[in-house]
C-alpha cells in the first residue's frame, strides 16, 4: 500500500472509527464526544488538504484494495478535483457543525450518541464522493439515507421527528434502489463498474438502447435525495431534526449527494434531448416552487428549508442545460450555497436557542439584543439574495448569463430569462423578510426567555462561514478560483470553457437582470410584507400537496398488504409452509420441463444391505413422525430425532465426518429447543381443527404428496448428477488440490468455509445473528394468552409459574421428561467445553471447526439449563449472549480486514508453521481466528434463543439485552 493509498483509506476510515468510539462513551461525556468528533473532522480535513497538489491539475489519484477480485469488485477510493471539493465541504463544515453542536445540544440529551451518528453520516458522505466504483457509490448512498434517518429522528420521543425520519428514509432509500438499478444498467452497458471506465464511455452509453432506462432510474435517485420536485416534500419535514443536523444536511451533505451524482455523471449522461428535458424541467419547477413556498413560511427553519429546495433546483437547472459554462456555474453555486446556508441555519438555531421560538410573527427587533449574530445573519442572507460583493452574487450572475443563451428551441429555453429573473426576485423577497422581521422593528414580546448573544464559541462557525462569503465575493480568483478550476477540469476535461470570476463585467444583461431582481424583491416585500404574516401556506400550492401523495401511497400499500394478508394469510403455519414448498417444487420442475431429464452413463454401485436397513429405519421414523404428529407431538419429536440420527449415520457411512458431526449436534440442539417450545403450542381446538370427514385425510394426503415430491425430486437430481463423470475442471478437484497449498489446511470442508468461501460464511453468521436477535425481540415481551391455550395448557402455565416461584424451573420439567440424573448433566459441562475447544482448534486439519465447536458449546449450556434452571445457571455463569454475538461478528470481520493491511484481498488466509516448546512444529493459520469468531457467535446466538424460550416459563420481563 502506497502513501497515497494510506491517506485515502485513512480519510474514509477515520469517521467510522470515531463513530464507534463515540458510541461507547458514557452519556455524560459531552465534551469528550465533541472533542473526539472535532478531532476526527479536522484530521480528515488535513489529510484531504495534503492531497490537493496531487489533484490540482484536474487529474485523479486512486487507491484500490482488492475485495472480491474474482468478481471484479474492489474497494476503490478515487480523489479528483470534484471529490476533493466535496470532501473539503463535508469535513470543513462538519468540523464547524461539531463546534456549534457542542453548545447547542442540551446536557440532558445523549450527546455521544448524536456525535456517533454524525460521524457515521460524515463517513458515509465521504465514501460516496470518494467512490471509484458505481456499486460502491450506491452502497454509501444508502448509508447516507440510513444515518440521516437516525439524525433526523434523534429526538425520537418527538412524534414529528419520528414521522419525518421515516418519510426521509422511505423517499431517499426508495430513490436509492432506483439509483442502484441505474448504475447496474450503466455497468452492463460499459462492461465495468469502475468509474474511470464509465466516464470514458460517454458515446457508448448515450448510443445504447439502455440509455433511457438508466437515465430515468439515476435521475429518480438523484431527484429524491436532492429534493427535486415532486420529491421535495421530505426536506421541510426534516426540520424536526436538531438545528446542527439541519445545517449539515441542507448545506454540504445529504441534499448535495444527488447533485454530486448529477455532476459526476454529467460527462456521460448529458448533452441529449432526454437529459435536457428531464433535468432542466425538474430543476426549473423546483427553483420556482421552492422560492414561492419560502416566501410564505412562518418558521425560520421552514423558510430556509424551502429556500434550500429552490437553490437545489437552480443547480439542477444549470446542469440540465447541458453546456459546459452552465456546469461551471453549478459547481460554483454548490460551494456558495453550502457556506451561506450553513451559516443561516446556525443563526436560526441561535435565535431559537436564545428566544425559545422560530416563529417570524413573534420575532422582531432582535438586533438590539444580539447585534453580532444579527450582523452575521444579515450578511449570509444578503449572499443568499445575490447582493454584490458576496459569493452568492457571482454564481447567480453566471446563472442569469447562462439563462440568456440558446440551448434548444423549446419553451423552457425561451421563457428561461424571465423565469430566472422572477426566481431571483423571490429569493430577494424571502431574504429581506428573514432580515427585517427578525432583527428590526419593535422589541419582541411574549418570548419564552429574554434574548441575548449566544456563547462566543457558538458563533465562531458562523463567523468563519460569513468570512468565506465575503472573501469569495470580493477576491474570488484568489480564494475559490484554483479549487473551482481543479473541480471543473476533473469533470469537463478538455471541454473546460474559459470563464471569468471577476466581480465586475460592466453593465451587462445579467447585471441588469440581477439589479432588477433586487429591486423587484425589495418592492414586493414592502408592498406585501404585512400580508405574508397573515398567510398560512403558499397560495397555488395548497391544492397540489405532494405530501398527500406520499401519505396516500403509504395508505394504499398498507391497505394492499392487509388485503393480501386476508387472502393469503392464515393463523396456522402449515398452509404457509405448504405454499412455499409447492412454489419451490414448481421452480425446480421448470428446468426439467424445458431441458428434460436424463441419467449419465456411469453405473451405480450395489446397495449394501446394512445401509438399506439403516435407511429403512430412517424412513420408518419419518413416516412415524408424520403420523404421530396427529396425536402426540413429543412422540413425533422423538421419531424426528431418529430420522436425523439416520442421516448422521449415512454421512459417516459415506465418509463425511464433518457433516455427520454437524448434523448430530444440530439435531441435539434443535430437539431441546423444540422441547422447550412444545409446552407453548396450543392444543388442537375446534377452531383450528380440520373439518370432519374427507377434508382431514385429503389435507394430510396433500402434505404427503408434497413431501414425496420434494424428496423424490432431490433424489432424482442427485442420482442424475452422480451418474455423470465429473468434468476435468470439477470444483471438488480444485478444492482438493488447492486446500493445503493455498490455505494450509487438510480438512477441505473447513478450508472451504473459512478461506475459499469465507465471505459466504461471514454472511451466514451475520444472518444467524440477526435471526437470534429477532427471535429474542419477538419473545421478549411475548406471554401466551391463557385463554388461547385451552384449560389443560392454562393449568400448565400456572404450574410453570408456581414452579418458578418455588425455585422449580424449566430444567426440572425437562429432566423429569428425559430421566437423566441432574448431577450427571452438571458434571458434563467442563468436559463438553473442553471438547468444544478441541474441535475448534483441530478444525482446520481434521473434522471440527468453529461452527461445530460453537454448537457443542451451546449444548453444554443447554444441559445446564435443563439441569439447574434459568435463574441458577445465569447466576453462576453470567450468560451474556448479545456480547458473544457482537464479539464473534467483530472478530470475524477484523480477521478479514487484517488482510487488507498487507495488501491482500479481504478475508485472505495467512498460514505458516510455528516451532513451539514441547509441541514441536505446528501449523498456524489466521483462519483459526475467523473460526473463533464463528464459534463465539454461534454460542451467543444459540444461547440467546435458548434464553428467550426458557424465560417464557417465568412471568417476568426479559432484560433488554437478553442478559440476566
Amino acid at each position: 500500500m502506497t502513501g497515497v493509498d494510506g491517506l485515502l483509506l485513512s480519510i474514509l476510515v477515520l469517521p467510522f472509527a470515531g463513530s464507534i468510539l463515540a458510541a461507547f462513551l458514557p452519556t455524560a461525556a459531552r465534551n469528550a464526544a465533541a472533542l473526539l468528533s472535532g478531532a476526527v473532522a479536522l484530521a480528515g480535513l488535513i489529510l484531504v488538504a495534503l492531497l490537493y497538489p496531487a489533484v490540482a491539475d484536474g487529474t485523479a489519484v486512486r487507491g484500490e484494495i482488492a475485495w472480491m477480485p474474482s468478481l471484479g469488485l474492489s474497494l476503490v477510493i478515487r480523489l479528483d478535483g470534484l471529490s476533493w471539493l466535496f470532501s473539503t465541504l463535508v469535513l470543513g463544515i462538519g468540523a464547524l457543525v461539531v463546534l456549534y453542536a457542542r453548545y447547542y445540544m442540551s446536557p440532558e440529551d445523549p450527546v455521544p450518541r448524536f456525535f456517533s451518528f454524525l460521524l457515521a453520516f460524515t463517513g458515509s458522505m465521504l465514501g460516496l464522493v470518494l467512490s471509484g466504483n458505481l456499486v460502491q457509490l450506491a452502497f454509501f448512498w444508502e448509508l447516507t439515507s440510513l444515518f440521516s434517518f437516525l439524525l433526523i429522528g434523534y429526538w425520537h420521543h418527538n412524534r414529528a421527528a419520528r414521522d419525518s425520519a421515516r418519510m426521509a428514509l422511505l423517499t431517499t432509500a426508495g430513490g436509492g434502489l432506483c439509483l442502484f438499478a441505474g448504475v447496474l444498467l450503466l455497468g452492463n452497458i460499459v462492461g465495468s463498474y469502475d468509474l474511470d471506465r464509465v466516464l470514458a464511455a460517454g458515446d457508448l452509453i448515450r448510443s445504447s438502447g439502455l440509455y433511457g432506462p438508466a437515465l430515468a432510474l439515476i435521475l429518480i435517485g438523484a431527484f429524491t435525495k436532492s429534493a427535486q420536485f415532486p420529491f421535495h416534500f421530505w426536506l421541510p419535514k426534516a426540520m424536526a431534526a436538531p438545528t446542527p443536523v439541519s445545517a449539515y444536511l441542507h448545506s454540504a451533505t445529504m441534499v448535495k449527494a444527488g447533485i454530486f451524482v448529477l455532476i459526476r455523471l454529467w460527462p456521460v449522461l448529458s448533452q441529449t434531448d432526454e437529459w435536457y428535458v428531464l433535468v432542466s424541467s425538474a430543476g426549473l419547477l423546483t427553483l420556482l416552487v421552492g422560492a414561492w413556498a419560502a416566501i410564505f413560511q412562518q418558521d425560520l427553519k421552514g423558510l430556509l428549508a424551502y429556500s434550500t429546495i429552490s437553490h437545489l433546483g437552480l443547480i439542477t437547472l444549470l446542469l440540465g442545460l447541458g453546456s459546459p459554462l452552465a456546469a461551471v456555474a453549478a459547481i460554483f453555486h454548490v460551494v456558495n450555497h453550502a457556506t451561506f446556508k450553513a451559516s443561516l441555519f446556525m443563526a436560526a438555531g441561535i435565535i431559537d436557542h436564545e428566544t425559545g421560538t422560530r416563529d417570524l410573527r413573534r420575532l422582531s427587533g432582535l438586533y438590539r439584543f444580539m447585534p453580532i449574530t444579527a450582523t452575521l445573519a444579515m450578511i449570509a442572507a444578503a449572499a443568499m439574495a445575490g447582493v454584490p460583493l458576496l459569493n452568492g452574487f457571482l454564481s447567480k450572475e453566471m446563472f442569469l448569463s447562462e439563462s440568456l443563451q440558446r440551448h434548444s428551441g423549446t419553451v423552457i429555453d425561451q421563457a428561461l430569462p424571465v423565469l430566472a429573473t422572477l426566481a431571483s426576485a423571490f429569493a430577494v423577497l424571502y431574504s429581506v423578510r428573514f432580515i427585517h422581521q427578525t432583527f428590526f422593528g419593535p422589541p419582541p414580546t411574549e418570548l419564552a426567555r429574554t434574548p441575548g448573544e449566544a456563547p462566543r464559541w457558538m458563533r465562531v462557525p458562523i463567523e468563519i462561514l460569513v468570512l468565506a462569503c465575503l472573501l469569495v465575493g470580493i477576491i474570488p480568483a484568489m480564494t475559490i478560483g484554483p479549487v473551482l478550476s481543479s473541480a471543473v477540469r476533473s469533470v469537463l476535461g478538455d471541454a473546460t470553457p474559459s470563464y471569468s470570476l471577476a466581480i465586475w463585467h460592466g453593465f451587462t444583461w445579467p447585471m441588469l437582470m440581477s439589479l432588477a431582481a433586487l429591486v423587484l424583491g425589495t418592492i414586493a416585500y414592502l408592498r406585501f410584507g404585512k400580508m405574508l404574516n397573515r398567510t398560512e401556506g403558499a397560495p397555488l400550492l395548497r391544492r397540489f400537496h405532494t405530501r398527500r401523495i406520499f401519505d396516500g401511497a403509504l395508505a394504499f400499500t398498507a391497505s394492499a398488504a392487509r388485503v393480501l394478508e386476508r387472502r393469503l394469510g392464515t393463523r396456522r403455519l402449515q398452509p404457509q409452509l405448504r405454499l412455499l414448498l409447492f412454489v419451490a417444487i414448481a421452480a425446480g420442475l421448470l428446468p426439467v420441463m424445458r431441458h428434460g431429464y436424463s441419467l449419465g452413463g456411469m453405473e451405480g454401485t450395489v446397495v449394501d444391505p446394512g445401509f438399506a436397513v439403516i435407511w429403512a429405519v430412517g424412513g420408518a421414523c419419518a413416516l412415524g413422525a408424520a403420523w404421530r404428529a396427529k396425536y402426540h407431538r413429543l412422540t413425533a419429536l422423538v421419531l424426528m430425532g431418529g430420522a436425523g440420527l439416520v442421516s448422521c449415520i449415512s454421512f459417516v457411512w459415506l465418509s463425511a465426518p464433518d457433516l455427520a458431526l454437524t448434523q448430530l449436534l444440530v439435531e441435539t440442539v434443535t430437539t431441546v429447543l423444540l422441547l422447550l417450545g412444545l409446552r407453548w403450542l396450543p392444543q388442537r381446538s375446534a377452531a383450528l381443527a380440520p373439518a370432519k370427514g374427507a377434508a382431514f385425510p385429503f389435507r394430510r394426503a396433500v402434505d404427503a404428496a408434497i413431501a414425496v415430491a420434494a424428496g423424490l425430486g432431490l433424489g432424482l437430481l442427485a442420482y442424475a448428477a452422480l451418474t455423470r463423470a465429473p468434468p476435468a475442471d470439477a470444483v471438488s478437484r480444485f478444492y482438493m488440490e488447492r486446500a493445503y497449498p493455498d490455505a494450509g489446511g487438510t480438512n477441505v470442508v473447513n478450508v472451504i468455509l473459512v478461506d475459499f468461501r469465507s465471505f459466504d460464511t461471514l454472511g451466514e453468521i451475520t444472518v444467524l445473528a440477526i435471526v437470534a436477535l429477532t427471535v429474542f425481540a419477538l419473545l421478549r415481551r411475548f406471554r401466551p394468552a391463557p385463554e388461547s391455550l385451552g384449560l389443560p395448557a392454562q393449568q400448565r402455565l400456572q404450574n410453570a409459574y408456581d414452579d418458578a416461584q418455588s425455585g422449580r424451573e424449566v430444567g426440572d420439567t425437562l429432566v423429569d421428561y428425559l430421566m437423566i440424573p441432574r448431577v450427571l448433566m452438571e458434571w458434563l459441562f467442563p468436559f463438553i467445553v473442553a471438547l468444544a475447544l478441541y474441535l475448534w482448534v483441530r478444525g482446520h486439519d481434521m473434522p471440527g471447526g468453529g461452527f461445530i465447536a460453537g454448537v457443542t458449546m451451546a449444548t453444554a449450556l443447554i444441559l445446564q439449563y435443563m439441569a439447574a434452571g434459568t435463574r441458577s445457571v445465569e447466576a453462576r455463569l453470567r450468560v451474556q449472549p448479545v456480547r458473544w454475538i457482537g464479539i464473534g461478528l467483530l472478530l470475524a470481520v477484523l480477521t478479514g480486514a487484517a488482510a487488507l493491511i498487507v495488501g491482500r484481498p479481504f478475508l485472505t488466509t495467512y498460514f505458516s508453521y510455528l516451532d513451539l516448546p514441547l509441541f514441536g512444529r505446528v501449523p498456524a493459520a489466521s483462519a483459526l481466528l475467523f473460526d473463533l469468531g464463528v464459534f463465539v457467535l454461534v454460542v451467543g446466538a444459540t444461547a440467546l434463543m435458548l434464553i428467550a424460550i426458557a424465560h417464557q416459563s417465568i412471568r417476568k420481563p426479559l432484560s433488554r439485552a437478553g442478559e440476566s
